[in-house]
């Protein structure tokens, strides 16, 4: 695995080696995001030029010599766009956002612009046509047609079907993979025991919202759940946060809300997801939805709007719930079926046993390892 900035001691990881290199890895997304602060309507959606020259990453990939190149998340200044060219092994890239088909936005807010050119771009809150939006997408689009042997995955069948309809993807080949789950350490743990080592109390009903700047980032959907919440009992409901530590100004939630902050591992996040009754993941837009199959790996049913990538892992009534998009009433009797469901024990069970069968590692590093395969054969 090869990173922009490492964090871990695992050897496998290869990363920037001298303090020079470490310290321009970390500023990179700094630099990236200087042509992005011009325009000062944009909204909170993170936008990336991928604009920053002097990567070695390349170098790098090409003296080890691989047979795949499977790229992941490489914006944030670690790959300049035209760097793609010089890589010499067949690509195979998995979306986690919408980036790579766009003009630069890696959520398009539902403008649909990345099916032609880009340009007037909403999240740059651009009214031009020849804005940042559209260059990037022209440095794209002159990229990747030099490249000889690309392969794009989405990990939902919501983000593949964007990627076939976009115009930089239209014709280059797009697969349906998602995101792997280590069911080994997500799994089941009991709840009064999660409860007491979490501080949580024993005696109420407890509902899960979790992101990174969840409250900050509007396409998490927090407006729409703090919504929700308002039609929901208080006397035995309580909502527990994390990703984000208490606000400066709390919301008037009618109920008690416990923040946890950041959790770090993913043991404390098994304990967490087995403590609550329910999570609720009100993404407006998501390319997979991470939290949602670590939730129900660990037996918790989840609720969301039926849209983009949650699909793929909730089946109403049965694994969780799917509300109309995005009617923050009907999410709100979502939450109180699955809280009041006389048959929570078997959701519960159909949440674990879906995530078995669909995204346990070893069920998706197959279908990888045959994707790989087929491209060395030059069967795709």
């Amino acid at each position: 695995m090869l990173v922009q900035s490492k964090s871990s001691d695992d050897f496998t990881v290869i990363s920037p080696q001298s303090k020079v290199q470490k310290s321009f890895g970390k500023l990179r997304p700094t630099l990236d995001s200087l042509p992005v602060r011009k325009y000062k309507n944009r909204t909170k959606t993170l936008f990336s030029p991928s604009l920053v020259p002097f990567s070695n990453v390349v170098d790098k990939i090409n003296n080890i010599n691989p047979d795949i190149v499977h790229l992941h998340w490489i914006a944030g200044g670690m790959l300049r766009i035209e760097d793609f060219t010089k890589i010499k092994a067949p690509i195979v890239w998995s979306l986690h956002d919408m980036w790579a088909f766009t003009g630069g936005c890696h959520y398009d807010e539902e403008c649909s612009a990345y099916q032609n050119q880009c340009g007037t771009c909403p999240v740059l809150g651009s009214n031009k046509l020849q804005d940042l939006s559209r260059k990037v997408w022209l440095r794209k689009q002159e990229t990747f047609g030099k490249i000889a042997n690309l392969n794009i995955i989405g990990l939902s069948r919501w983000l593949a079907d964007c990627a076939k309809q976009s115009s930089l993807f239209k014709d280059t080949p797009v697969f349906n993979l998602p995101n792997p789950i280590d069911t080994s350490i997500f799994e089941p743990f009991d709840k009064q025991q999660a409860r007491g080592l979490l501080n949580l109390p024993q005696d109420k009903k407890l509902v899960l919202f979790g992101a990174m700047g969840a409250i900050s980032d509007p396409r998490k959907g927090f407006k729409e759940l703090a919504e929700a919440l308002t039609h929901l009992d208080a006397d035995n409901t309580e909502l527990v946060v994390f990703g984000s530590s208490p606000p400066k100004t709390p919301q008037d939630f009618k109920q008690k809300t416990h923040y946890l902050g950041y959790l770090h591992d993913d043991v404390s996040l098994r304990v967490l997801y087995s403590a609550v009754d329910v999570m609720v993941v009100p993404s407006l837009q998501e390319a997979f939805g991470q939290t949602a199959s670590e939730s129900m790996a660990c037996g918790t049913p989840v609720v969301a709007f039926a849209a983009t990538g949650l699909l793929d892992i909730i089946d109403h009534q049965i694994t969780g719930y799917l509300a109309k998009p995005f009617d923050t009433g009907e999410l709100a009797q979502g939450i109180e079926w699955v809280l009041s469901a006389s048959n929570y024990q078997k959701l519960s069970q159909n949440a674990r046993e879906k995530v078995l069968r669909e995204f346990d590692s070893r069920v998706v590093a197959k279908k990888y390892i045959d994707l790989y395969n087929k491209i060395i054969k030059g069967a795709v």
